[in-house]
């Protein structure tokens, strides 16, 4: 492999760094620029093969989230600072004694996707290797594990077959369970260029959901959640009755297919539309489409993978791929959309509570003796781990008495949430490595320990495609904070364990790769052995690769596939078929709980916003967490559009603002996952969700929980533009999101408040002695008040019995702008601009702060494509995930026009 240049030096003298996002599962490589005067600008690596110089609408905003606003920035024991020996001595002491009193299992490691390679592997081979535990698991237990259990059952390794290349090769792309658009944006863009190069190329997009991403789907299947098996299984059916299927591929290099086919056979079409809720009519041209075209890509994520049964989903998808013979040639195969950066280099070193480092086995004897004896490790985990919910159980139950988090805030992001934060409340030793100070979970920390951020942190990460980037870091490291791989060997020697005296990340990762190759001969995939000696240099300027790279093989640049030719990983090298049971029951509500959840992400957020959260421009597409709810069902239970919601399930409940779309199914609601106390009052939706796992991988069931909802009635609404945070006071809802110059707030109280001047004082930080401009109606509930500071803007406040009618977007520039014109200040207090002030309305086009009214109106002036738009105003043309919003709207306006 050629090294290529990682830091350079631009033509205007400053640094640019080539690294790697730190969002989604793309992989995507960016250009970091480092002026003289520090200012950092960012840019897609042209050069690098996952996207080719695209970045998406949060990779372009990553400068944006690199400040230390917020930062963590020295180790801290109860709140109180410290230096890092007291902080890791105490680490240390506590973890020995609990292990000494109480066993190895009384200890656990709850670590990310987040982390990078290095830090994950040192993590894995400190728990199960010295300590002796397999109780490390990963926020990736509650996003993937469901294709690792599949790819395992069938493959007999955790093996991504193909590369992102397939899916602008395949005739026939098949989106399940993935908002390709909002969540992997940069493959939407890459599979849309090829369809508009090829449009006989099809796509079909099967999801409850109208999605962003059905906007280039030739047809949208909704189906019923948790319907895909019986779809899949009906499709094996009809590809056996079709005459489709590869004999000679599955006689020579599969196992089981008869069984297989028999289970799927039991269900009819009648029965399988029943349960899928799908035509007739749809399914059958759907199963034409897939029988008749030879080059299909089926693409599946999380409404796949978060489910009681998402590990047989995944099988029945790739049981189909299997009798076809359609996987590992260009253009065909089953392809998992990842949904971390490094959730596939954790799993590549172990990271997951049952599995063993370099893709081996835990409960193979073998492969325990073999990595117990390259670790020269006093000891091996003989048996897996505890899994993530299970994990959190056992810290309730007082099983658990030591707990270290890494790189991930488990009180948002898992199931039963209200439950996790009792549970590590309850928890005699809680230690917490993070970059944030106030997190949902660091509030939580006995010992709080500053980590470095992106930007600052060294090593490697692996996308879906199995290529291997850089992660480099072009920032000074703030503070005292280190990075957690260092963090976990300075425990792991005062421990005292030998084998943790690293000094840098590229010792981590030649140990890592030496590994891969360890008495492995081909008998496992996962190889990456050309790196086994690299030295400091050669890792600081490594370009990105695809595994494999064994030793036994030149290295070639070109896509690598695996199983064209079946040499599977199950000892007698063939593929499983697994013969699937659909689910007898999928619908879980009731009359108490009559509504379906789905949770999800959004465009412009990621996980749980402590890096998302710090951006102005990220927060403008979407400022507030809300539900999306039918009109049928919002009708039913006399929900107004914009109004309050209120969800609740036998575990939590969440304050909501509804959002009323025909894009939702029937009976479905949708919520995003990204909102936190931080940010909202009520609004950690995976309080909601039931601790119910997939009995196979353990990953929660996220997108088929049973709840209820309600209207709030009687509610007065507010808006808030401040320059200093807000500070709440008696409010029963309020959301809050970064703006540029301040803040951006919505409010709601069931009751009015005696002196609404007073409470936006303390709310809003107000000086003494600055007096509001605007008026109280207390017979009407309108208030209008706004505070100056001399030509500056401090807040703007608007009250009233209904949702604010305010040009949000306008106000919030009024931050910024200079209010010497008594006019200027009139008109905010208004909430609208005068004719000299054109309103942008609501951000469409988050990456070039496009608005709706600016698409609207050239609209109005003849464009009436999206590529028109586009050129007339500049919105979709970085990373195109708004091209489908764009396009409702050209649609929304030409139907008026027709009228």
């Amino acid at each position: 492999m050629a090294p290529i240049a990682s830091t350079t030096l631009s033509p205007t003298g400053s640094k640019e760094t080539k690294t790697t996002c730190p969002y989604c599962g793309v992989g995507c490589g960016v250009i970091a620029t480092v002026s003289d005067n520090g200012a950092v600008t960012i840019k897609g690596d042209p050069e690098h093969p996952a996207n080719l110089g695209r970045l998406c609408s949060k990779g372009s905003a990553l400068a944006e989230t690199i400040d230390l606003d917020g930062r963590v920035l020295f180790p801290q024991i109860a709140g109180q600072k410290s230096g890092w020996d007291e902080a890791l001595d105490l680490v240390a002491q506590t973890f020995s004694a609990v292990i000494a009193e109480h066993g190895p299992d009384a200890v656990a490691f709850y670590v990310s996707g987040q982390l990078l390679t290095e830090d994950y592997y040192v993590a894995n081979k400190l728990m199960k290797g010295f300590i002796g535990s397999a109780n490390i698991d990963t926020n990736s237990r509650l996003c993937m594990s469901s294709s690792v259990a599949g790819h395992r059952r069938a493959f007999g390794s955790d093996t991504v077959p193909g590369s992102y290349e397939d899916i602008e090769l395949a005739d026939l792309v098949v989106l399940t369970g993935s908002n390709l658009a909002w969540c992997h944006p940069v493959i939407y863009q890459r599979l849309a260029a090829a369809k508009a190069a090829r449009p006989q190329m099809k796509v079909v997009v099967i999801d409850p959901r109208r999605t962003m991403t059905c906007d280039i789907a030739d047809l949208h299947l909704a189906i019923r959640p948790d319907g895909d098996i019986a779809l899949f299984m009906g499709l094996l059916a009809h590809l056996a009755a079709s005459n489709s299927i590869d004999h000679a591929y599955v006689s020579t290099h599969t196992a089981g297919y008869e069984e297989a086919l028999q289970a799927a056979a039991q269900l009819a079409l009648p029965d399988i539309a029943a349960r899928t809720g799908l035509s007739e009519s749809e399914l059958v041209t759907f199963y034409r489409l897939f029988e008749t075209t030879r080059k299909v890509v089926t693409c599946y994520s999380q409404g796949v993978n978060q489910s009681s049964s998402g590990t047989d989903k995944v099988n029945a998808i790739l049981n189909c791929h299997l009798a076809t013979g359609r996987i590992g040639w260009p253009g065909m195969g089953p392809f998992s959309l990842t949904g971390q950066p490094n959730a596939m280099g954790g799993r590549e070193v172990g990271g997951l509570a049952n599995m063993l480092a370099a893709h081996m086995a835990i409960e193979s004897a073998e492969d325990r003796g073999r990595v117990q004896r390259f670790w020269r490790s006093p000891m091996i985990a003989a048996r897996p781990g505890l899994k993530a919910v299970d994990m959190f159980r056992a810290v309730a139950d007082g099983r658990i008495k030591a707990l270290w988090i890494m790189a991930t805030n488990p009180v948002v992001s898992m199931p039963d949430a209200d439950a996790v934060e009792a549970a590590i409340k309850t928890c005699p030793f809680v230690v917490v490595s993070d970059v944030l100070q106030d997190t949902d979970t660091t509030r939580h920390a006995h010992v709080l320990l500053p980590s470095l951020g992106w930007g600052e942190k060294d090593g490697t990460v692996t996308n879906s495609e199995r290529r291997i980037s850089r992660q480099r870091g072009f920032l000074d490291r703030p503070g005292e904070a280190k990075a957690d791989w260092w963090q976990m060997a300075e425990v792991a020697r005062r421990m005292g364990y030998s084998g943790f005296d690293y000094h840098n990340p590229s010792e981590i990762f030649a140990e890592h790769a030496a590994l891969s190759a360890f008495e492995n001969e081909g008998r496992r995939d996962f190889d990456i052995g050309t790196c086994r000696n690299i030295d400091e240099r050669t890792y600081q300027a490594l370009r990105p690769f695809q595994w494999p790279a064994s030793l036994t093989e030149d290295y070639k640049e070109d896509s690598k596939r695996f199983f064209a030719k079946g040499d599977f990983y199950h000892p007698d090298r063939k593929a499983r078929f697994v013969a699937i049971k659909a689910p007898a029951v999928t619908d879980h509500t009731c009359s108490a709980y009559p509504l379906t959840l789905n949770t999800g992400r959004v465009r412009d957020h990621w996980h749980t916003m402590t890096r998302t959260g710090k951006s102005d421009r990220l927060s403008a597409h979407i400022a507030e967490p809300f539900a999306e709810i039918h009109p049928s069902d919002a009708a039913a239970l006399g929900i107004q559009d914009a109004a309050l919601v209120e969800l609740a399930s036998p575990h939590g409940k969440v304050i909501l603002r509804a959002l009323i779309t025909p894009r939702q199914a029937r009976g479905n609601i949708f919520v995003p996952m990204h909102w936190n106390d931080q940010f909202a009052s009520q609004a950690r939706i995976d309080a909601l969700v039931p601790p119910v796992t997939d009995p196979v991988s353990g990953q929660p069931a996220s997108k088929n929980v049973p709840v209820a909802a309600s209207g709030l009635d009687g509610m007065l609404y507010g808006f808030a533009v401040t320059s200093a945070m807000p500070d709440f006071r008696g409010a029963l809802y309020w959301a809050r999101a970064r703006a540029l110059g301040g803040w951006r707030s919505e409010i709601a109280f069931t009751e009015p408040v005696e002196d609404w001047a007073e409470w936006c004082r303390l709310a809003f930080d107000i000086p003494a002695g600055i007096e509001p401009l605007g008026y109280i109606d207390r017979q009407d509930g309108d208030v209008r008040l706004a505070f100056f500071d001399g030509e500056r803007l401090l807040a703007a406040f608007f009250l009233s019995r209904g949702p604010v009618g305010v040009a949000r977007d306008w106000a919030v520039a009024q931050l910024m702008a200079s209010h010497t014109d008594v006019r200027r200040r009139f008109a905010v207090i208004a909430g609208r601009p005068g004719a000299d002030q054109p309103d942008p309305g609501a951000t469409i086009c988050t990456c070039l702060s496009v608005g709706i009214n600016h698409i609207i109106a050239a609209i109005r002036s003849g464009a009436s494509s999206v590529e028109a738009v586009s050129h007339m105003t500049k919105a979709g043309t970085n990373c195109g995930s708004c091209r489908a919003e764009i396009r409702g709207i050209i649609d929304g306006c030409l139907a008026t026009a027709a009228e």
